[in-house]
């Protein structure tokens, strides 16, 4: 059959595999994101219930449909089956940032929860131009940057952010945690089959639930679930369809100056990040085109942007994952369907009071798992060092982000302690703050920079280390903020490493000519 005739089949049994893992997902995090927006920023529900979420809804709607029509596109094209969507979703480290650094300071500020929802919908009108911009420019990053940098920053994001609060949460419930992981790593690595053909998403999500729930007759309550919390979930039922949102967008553009700051690098990282989980679902057989992704995250947060919606949207890290356990492009337009109806009907939060979020986050710690792995496996095994290299900017980002938690819940904060004392009990902390400053670039420049010198590619790990000295210079790396001479020493440095590649590229060249020329010099003797 013709590729031109060829009919991909719009659900496969895998697809409930997918479906429920990836649509627990995304629901853990759109009631994250409902309980910010009500206890952090005290909005009112009237405005999160029936402005936000619905609106939020829509573009994951938009989103996941697009990605499985594109997927659906690419099957027909090339006349398999197997095609597995991209991933989607609301960008879960953009939200913490709109919430904690945009949103909470403007209502800090004004006292006005909807002031502070119109910066975040501004924040989102910034950043979608600059996908929709960097669209046109990510393929030619991605073409001259190496799998293994690419794949691997992706590893440092997927085992610091994905892996780690799923792995601590498990073992802090383990008689649900570590028997639901069972069953995801029995059925997704060890091929084991369920009865009647259940796929383990759905049964980890069973056996969390039913266990949760049924201890409680025995006085136990590992999972600390509460009836009361469903029937309080109730009062929050209601329709509510997204509305045009437009001037409040705009409205939000009076703070341009402090939205500006995180804007511009949040944009960039999300253009890299697009770029490395393209290279994650090429590794895994699926060529997406990186222009087409960057541009319609920019054009679905747009949408999602002036409709009320103050998140971003981005490719998800996982792909390969999903596709393991036989999911296609059915999960990807299924679940977009259930977030909607669940966003516009306010059903989300009793969704969380019924099930236990910890029998779903054994699903997130596979994820971790198989992106951290395909870093190495997808690469030459040369480039390994370089790839764990990749990982270290993450995984200070982590610990520096474990440490503000810390002190924060102790009513503290590092500006208050001398660097100093925590040196003296072994915490570097502003080379934890610098490592940690625009990670996933600093992942991907120093891996990029080792894996041209392993391949003893001079002048192109050169060319990586300027870009790197650009980057610090004006805050992309090593930095918290964007400025002229933000990170000015490591910028300096890479320019110093830049020198010393070039003058070993030349070193190199003269000493491969100097046999030439001895047996030019023989010869005319």
């Amino acid at each position: 059959m013709s590729s031109a005739t060829f009919k991909p089949a719009l659900w496969h049994k895998g697809d409930w595999n997918a479906y429920f893992g990836f649509g627990t997902n995304i629901l853990v995090n759109m009631l994250v994101l409902t309980s910010l927006l009500r206890y952090v920023v005290k909005m009112p529900d009237e405005l999160v219930f029936g402005r936000i979420l619905p609106a939020t809804g829509l573009m994951l709607l938009l989103s996941t449909a697009y990605y499985a029509w594109l997927g659906y596109r690419l099957a027909q094209k090339e006349g398999r089956n197997n095609v597995c969507a991209l991933p989607s979703g609301i960008g879960v480290g953009h939200m913490f940032i709109v919430i904690f650094v945009i949103m909470l300071p403007i209502l800090d500020k004004t006292g006005d929860p909807v002031k502070a929802w119109e910066a975040g919908l501004a924040w989102v009108f910034i950043q979608s131009v600059i996908l929709m911009l960097g669209g046109y420019l990510a393929p030619y990053v991605r073409k001259i940057t190496p799998r293994g940098a690419l794949l691997g920053t992706l590893a440092g994001v997927s085992i610091t952010f994905i892996a780690m609060r799923p792995a601590m949460e498990i073992y802090t419930t383990p008689l649900i945690g570590v028997v639901c992981f069972a069953f995801v790593l029995a059925s997704w690595f060890g091929n084991v089959r369920f009865p009647l053909g259940l796929p383990a998403g759905l049964i980890a999500i069973l056996f969390g639930t039913a266990f949760a729930w049924g201890s409680q007759l025995f006085g136990y309550n590992p999972a600390h679930m509460d009836a009361n919390g469903i029937v309080a979930a109730l009062t929050d039922f209601g329709f509510s369809l997204p509305i045009p949102a437009f001037g409040h967008v705009f409205s939000g553009f009076e703070f341009i100056g402090i939205l500006l700051v995180t804007a511009i690098p949040f944009g960039i990282a999300d253009l890299v990040e697009a770029m490395n989980n393209c290279e994650s679902a090429e590794a895994a057989g699926d060529k997406y085109p990186t222009h087409r992704v960057v541009t319609a995250d920019g054009v679905v947060s747009m949408i999602g942007c002036l409709m009320g919606n103050p998140f971003i949207n981005a490719v998800y890290i996982g792909h390969p994952g999903w596709k393991s356990m036989g999911g296609r492009f059915g999960y990807s337009l299924a679940t977009g369907l259930t977030i909607f109806v669940l966003s516009v009907f306010g059903l989300l939060s009793m969704i969380l009071q019924i099930i236990p979020v910890v029998a779903i986050l054994p699903i997130l710690l596979y994820i971790g798992m198989l992106i951290g792995a395909q870093a190495f496996q997808e690469s030459p095994k040369s480039h390994a060092p370089a790839i764990i290299l990749a990982l270290i900017p993450h995984l200070a980002a982590w610990a520096l982000n474990l440490i503000n938690s810390a002190l924060g819940a102790a009513g503290t904060s590092l500006a208050a302690i001398d660097p100093a004392a925590l040196a003296n009990s072994g915490i570097l902390i502003h080379g934890l703050e610098t490592l940690a400053g625009g990670a996933i670039l600093s992942g991907l420049i120093l891996a990029a920079i080792s894996i041209f010198i392993i391949e003893k590619d001079l002048f192109k790990a050169m060319l990586f280390s300027l870009a790197g000295s650009v980057l610090s210079f004006f805050g992309f790396m090593h930095a918290e903020s964007v400025g002229v001479g933000v990170a000015l020493t490591p910028a300096i440095a890479y320019l110093v490493v830049a020198g010393f590649l070039l003058l070993m590229k030349f070193a190199h060249q003269a000493k491969q000519h100097e046999p030439v020329a001895a047996e030019l010099g023989a010869e005319n003797e």
